[in-house]
C-alpha cells in the first residue's frame, strides 16, 4: 500500500497544528504583556553559603563540600587539601 494519497492531507495537517501552536504562542504573550508579567515565577532565592557561626570547606580531592563550627578545620586525613570557602575576616585564621 502507498502513503502517497495520504502524504498531501499529512502535511496540511501538520501544517494546521504548527499554525493552531503559534496562535496559541502569541496569545499567551500578548496575555503577558497585557498583565504586566515577564515570564514564570520562579519564588524566592535561597540564601547561598552556611549558616552563621560556621564555615564551609571544599576538597577537591574528595569532590564535596563541609559544613564546620566556625574557626576549626575540617576532620584530619590524607589528603589536607581543605579550602575555605566562606568569606571570613583577614584576622580570624582557621585552626
Amino acid at each position: 500500500m502507498s502513503r502517497r494519497g495520504n502524504y498531501g492531507f499529512e502535511r496540511r495537517r501538520k501544517a494546521d497544528q504548527q499554525r493552531a501552536k503559534q496562535e496559541a504562542k502569541r496569545q499567551r504573550k500578548t496575555e503577558r504583556a497585557e498583565s504586566g508579567a515577564t515570564g514564570p515565577e520562579i519564588g524566592e532565592a535561597q540564601d547561598p553559603g552556611p549558616p552563621p557561626g560556621m564555615w564551609e570547606w571544599f576538597s577537591p580531592s574528595r569532590g564535596r563540600t563541609v559544613v564546620a563550627q566556625a574557626g576549626m578545620r575540617p576532620e584530619a586525613g590524607p589528603p589536607d587539601d581543605w579550602v575555605l570557602l566562606t568569606d571570613v575576616e583577614p584576622d580570624s585564621q582557621p585552626q
